[in-house]
């Protein structure tokens, strides 16, 4: 499973550059970049809930495989309508719905599959280790996606960075199939609307968990800039390969940062842990919307990248050790919305305030309200500060 998420996110990398691409290009407008943010979001949420109940309810690998399915025919209308040029953002922002859907169901899915596989024990060294290979793929994807369309174009790129997507996708398909089936426990969900609620609830009386996704939602809303890139690069830097840099950027942090990370799984006191990171992150994310040298970009964009890598393991961890096994499905359904849903949140915010108010101001500002806000949130709700390690295997 490792390995084949490692191939498939570099193909899904390509795509996640070439549609922002190919919207600015279409429309020539950031808030239409911005609404692929909110065309994922509502689908996010309705088959990331469901879909982490069915996880809790099937045979993991089997929902994993129907999944992934329709994740790769989406992948498949994005190639096609690039050869055939159709240029409909309608179009655009209906196959990145349902890719989103797909997404929210598997998501979830392969995460509660890593406990059974690993054990608790190594679920830190176990996360770090996945990170650090999407970041990995997050940092050569994008760079290839700037590499394709700096020497081809848009036109002739688009075709290419869906056609290498969904070709590594088969990867995913043949690491799947070689998983062991893996049924639910003893303690059997049901699909409908009362198994997710029950997973709400339970998070709803666990304020750790419930901070640690606040928190995460302040920073992806507040300080995620990916829907000002296009837009950064074409007026700053000429457009071409600099659009692939500042895609990249953010996951080059998060590749050193899981390079380097081997005292993560000694850390006990991760809520503070996690915390700092956050902080971190908003404060690199605003000094970078302020400067206007391609290199300070990267490398603070960098800074923030490995920031995130740390508050991720942190809040997948303490997801993992705090809650059983029962509510994994529902909870990394809960946990992907969040996840995935704040930086589409972000796009839109992003979007929105750069057309009245300008790129500077939408990306530094957001990053600085970030920091600030994370911050407060602590400080004012403990329970996130005051957790240890130690305290989740009291509570387990």
């Amino acid at each position: 499973m490792w390995v084949g998420n490692a191939v498939s996110f570099f193909g899904f990398q390509l795509t996640a550059v070439a549609v922002p691409v190919e919207m600015f290009a279409i429309t020539d407008d950031s808030l239409w970049v911005g609404l692929l943010g909110i065309a994922g979001l509502v689908p996010l949420m309705v088959f990331g809930l469901w879909g982490g109940a069915v996880a809790d309810a099937v045979d993991r690998r089997r929902l994993l495989l129907a999944s992934s399915t329709l994740m790769w025919v989406s992948t498949a209308g994005l190639l096609l309508q690039a050869l055939l040029q159709v240029r409909s953002p309608t179009l655009l922002l209906g196959l990145v719905a349902v890719q989103t859907a797909a997404f929210a169901i598997s998501s979830p899915t392969r995460q509660a599959i890593v406990p059974r596989l690993v054990g608790r024990e190594l679920l830190p060294a176990a996360n770090t280790l996945n990170y650090t290979t999407t970041s990995a793929s997050a940092v050569v994807g994008p760079l290839s996606a700037g590499l394709i369309f700096g020497l081809l174009g848009t036109d002739a790129g688009l075709p290419v960075a869906y056609g290498v997507d969904a070709l590594f996708f088969v990867v995913a398909f043949w690491a799947t199939l070689r998983l062991p089936p893996i049924p639910p426990g003893e303690e059997r969900a049901t699909m409908g609307l009362r198994s997710v609620v029950d997973g709400i609830r339970y998070l709803a009386t666990t304020p750790v968990l419930l901070l640690s996704f606040a928190i995460d939602l302040i920073a992806m809303v507040l300080a995620m800039p990916r829907a000002l890139f296009p837009e950064a690069a074409e007026e700053r830097f000429g457009g071409g390969s600099a659009v692939g840099w500042l895609y990249s950027a953010i996951a080059i942090g998060s590749m050193i940062g899981g390079l380097t990370s081997g005292w993560i799984g000694r850390v006990r006191r991760q809520g503070v842990a996690l915390t700092a990171a956050v902080v971190a992150w908003g404060l690199a994310v605003g000094l970078s919307g302020l400067v206007h040298h391609l290199w300070m970009i990267v490398v603070l964009l960098a800074v923030a990248g490995s920031a995130d890598l740390v508050s991720a393991v942190y809040r997948q961890s303490i997801l993992q050790t705090y809650a059983p096994d029962k509510y994994q499905g529902r909870l990394q359904g809960v946990f992907i919305t969040v996840v995935a849903g704040g930086p589409r949140l972000g796009d839109l915010r992003a979007g929105a305030m750069a057309a009245p108010w300008g790129v500077t101001l939408a990306w530094a500002g957001g990053g600085f309200a970030a920091a600030a806000l994370a911050l407060l949130l602590v400080l004012t709700f403990p329970a996130l500060r005051r957790y240890q390690l130690s305290s989740a295997d009291g509570q387990r």
